[in-house]
C-alpha cells in the first residue's frame, strides 16, 4: 500500500506541530535551501547504537508497525558490527548487565535469540560492601520468595554481542528499513509546503553526509521525518534541532574497565551461574565491581578518580592484576598506599606491556598475609587480556523533556547516569520497549505518530522512572564519596546492614534493580 504521506492530497498538521515552529528555534547546523524534494519517511531514527537498533528491530517485529518506512542513521560501520567475532577465550571490555527486563523484552522482539549464548553469563548473587567500614549486603534471587533456580539478577553480555544480535533481527525483517551506515547529520532543518505535494513544513528534515572525509560516493538525498527519534548519545544533534535543555554534571571521575582471567569460576545448581562483587572505595572516587564473563573471565568497572585512572593506566600488566586483587581484599589505608607505588611502565605506551618490576605484588603478597579477609570475595585475578585496559569519564545528564513536535529522544540522548547500578543501557531498553508500544498504539488507533498528542504517553511513562534510578545512582555516588568514620560513614552503614536484614525490603530493591 503506497503511504499516506506520498499522496498528493495536502496533510492535515496538527497545531501544536505549527505553534513549534517559532523562529530559529528549530534547527541543527545549517545548510542551503533544499533544491530537491526530500525522501519521507514514517519513523527516522538517528543512531545505530543498542537503543537505536532495538527500536527498529521492535518495530518491525509487531504487524501493526511493521508497514511504516523506517530509516536509521549511524556514524559508524555498522558492517564491522555485523560481521564482529571474537576468540571464545577473549572478550570485549565494552560489556554491560542486563536485567530480565531488557532480556524478556530482547525475546519478545525476537532478537535474543541472535545472541551468541556462548559469550552470555548471568549471575544469580551479588555481594555490595563498604570499603571503609566493612557494612555489607547480600542479594540472592535463589532466597527470594517464588524465585526459580535459573532466575538472574542481570545477564552479562558484551554490547557487540548485543549489536550484531539486534542487526540479524533487523535484517531478518526483509524490506522496509533504509539503513544508512558510515553516514552523520550535516544539518537538520524544518521542510516546506510543497504546492503540489505534501505540506512538510513541520516535519524535520535531515541532510546527510558520509563520516568517511575520503569517500568518493555521492552525498546521500535529504530525508524528511513524520517522526524524528534521537538515539544518538549525549552530544545528541536531534536533541539541539528540538531545542530541548539539559541539566546535569560532570564527576570529575573516570570508569576504568578491563577484561580479566580468574582464578576460578562459580557453578551453582550444575549451571554456569555467576556472581557479581562490588566494594565501595570512600576516599579513592567510587566502587569497583567485578561483573562474572564466562569459562573463568570477568569485566571490571572501578570508578575513581581521574588521577587514579591515569595511574592505573599507566601500570604494567601484572601491576595492574594486582591493584585489582587489592581493591577488593586490602584496607583503605593499604590500599591508597599501593597507589603511590611508582610505575615502572610511565615511559610505555601499552598499559599490557611487560612488567620490568613485580613490586606491586609483592606489596600486596606481603599486606595480605596481615589482612583479615571477608568470607565472600571474588576469585583471584591471574592476568588482564592485553588491549582491554581503557577508562571514560562519568556524567549525569537529564533532559528536560523527551518529546517535541515530531522529536523523540531515547536513551544516552535523554539521560545519562553514574554506572554504579549498571542501569544506563537497561534505561535505554526501557525507553526503546515504552516509545515502541506508543508508536504501535498510535498507528492502531489511526493517530498522527509524530503529534505530541500521541508521544506524550512514551514521556509520561518515562521521565520520572529515569529521573528517581539516575537521582538514586547520584546519591550512592556521593555519600560513598564521603571519607571517614563521621556521621555519613555510620549513617550509611546502619543503612546497608539494616537492608540486609529486611527480606522483604531487600527483595524490593532486587524487583526495582531488574525492571519489574
Amino acid at each position: 500500500m503506497r503511504p499516506l504521506f506520498l499522496s498528493p492530497l495536502r496533510l492535515y498538521v496538527c497545531p501544536s506541530c505549527r505553534r513549534g515552529l517559532q523562529p530559529g528555534r528549530r534547527r541543527f547546523a545549517s545548510s542551503s535551501k533544499l533544491s530537491q524534494r526530500p525522501d519521507v519517511y514514517d519513523i527516522v531514527c538517528v543512531g545505530g547504537g543498542p537503543a537505536g537498533l532495538g527500536l527498529v528491530a521492535a518495530l518491525r517485529s509487531s504487524p501493526v508497525t511493521s508497514k511504516l518506512r523506517i530509516a536509521l542513521i549511524e556514524g559508524q560501520d555498522l558492517s564491522k558490527a555485523r560481521s564482529w567475532n571474537m576468540e571464545p577465550t577473549q572478550f570485549s571490555n565494552r560489556v554491560s548487565s542486563l536485567t530480565p527486563s531488557s532480556v524478556s523484552f530482547l525475546k519478545e522482539i525476537g532478537a535474543w535469540e541472535h545472541v551468541d549464548a556462548t559469550r552470555v553469563q548471568p549471575y544469580q548473587e551479588m555481594e555490595v560492601w563498604d570499603g571503609e567500614t566493612g557494612a555489607r549486603i547480600s542479594f540472592d534471587w535463589s532466597l527470594e520468595p517464588h524465585s526459580t533456580q535459573t532466575q538472574s539478577i542481570a545477564t552479562m553480555t558484551e554490547n557487540l554481542n548485543l549489536t550484531r544480535a539486534l542487526i540479524s533481527r533487523i535484517e531478518e525483517s526483509g524490506d522496509g528499513v533504509s539503513i544508512f551506515s558510515n553516514t552523520s547529520v550535516s544539518a537538520i532543518n524544518n521542510g516546506e509546503d510543497y504546492a503540489d505535494g505534501p505540506d512538510l513544513s513541520s516535519w524535520p528534515v535531515l541532510s546527510l553526509k558520509h563520516s568517511s572525509p575520503t569517500s568518493t560516493l555521492p552525498e546521500p538525498p535529504a530525508i524528511a521525518a513524520r517522526l524524528l527519534i534521537g538515539a544518538d548519545g549525549i552530544n545528541s544533534p536531534v536533541r539541539s534541532f528540538a531545542s530541548i535543555s539539559t541539566d546535569g554534571w560532570d564527576y570529575d571521575r573516570h570508569g576504568v574497565v578491563a577484561t580479566l582471567n580468574t582464578s576460578q569460576h562459580d557453578h551453582t545448581f550444575g549451571l554456569n551461574i555467576g556472581t557479581a562483587y562490588q566494594r565501595f572505595l570512600p576516599g579513592l572516587g567510587g566502587p569497583i565491581a567485578f561483573l562474572p564473563l564466562p569459562d573463568n573471565h570477568a569485566t571490571l568497572v572501578w570508578s575513581t578518580t581521574v588521577r587514579n585512572a591515569t595511574y592505573l593506566k599507566s601500570l604494567p600488566a601484572e601491576a595492574f592484576t594486582a591493584m585489582v586483587n587489592a581493591a577488593f581484599r586490602l584496607s583503605m589505608t593499604d590500599l591508597k598506599y599501593m597507589f603511590t607505588l611508582p610505575s615502572s611502565s610511565s615511559s610505555s605506551s601499552s598499559p599490557d606491556s611487560i612488567p620490568t618490576t613485580t613490586e606491586h605484588a609483592e606489596e600486596l603478597a606481603w599486606r595480605l598475609q596481615h589482612t583479615p579477609l571477608p568470607s565472600a570475595l571474588p576469585p583471584s585475578v591471574t592476568s588482564i587480556q592485553p588491549g582491554t585496559v581503557a577508562s571514560f569519564p562519568l556524567r549525569h545528564r537529564h533532559a528536560s523533556t523527551y518529546i517535541s513536535p515530531r522529536v523523540t529522544l531515547v536513551g544516552d540522548a535523554a539521560h545519562v547516569i553514574h554506572p554504579l547500578a549498571g542501569q544506563g543501557l537497561n534505561l535505554g531498553l526501557g525507553d526503546v520497549a515504552s516509545l515502541f508500544r506508543t508508536i504501535e498504539y498510535a498507528v492502531d488507533h489511526g493517530m498522527d505518530i509524530g503529534d505530541l498528542l500521541s508521544l506524550e504517553r512514551y514521556a509520561a511513562e518515562r521521565y520520572y522512572t529515569n529521573a528517581k534510578i539516575g537521582g538514586a545512582c547520584d546519591l550512592l555516588h556521593k555519600a560513598y564519596n564521603v571519607p571517614g568514620n563521621g556521621p555519613v560513614a555510620w549513617g550509611r552503614s546502619l543503612g546497608l546492614n539494616a537492608v540486609d536484614s529486611l527480606p522483604g525490603v531487600k527483595g524490593l530493591i532486587m524487583k526495582i534493580a531488574a525492571g519489574v
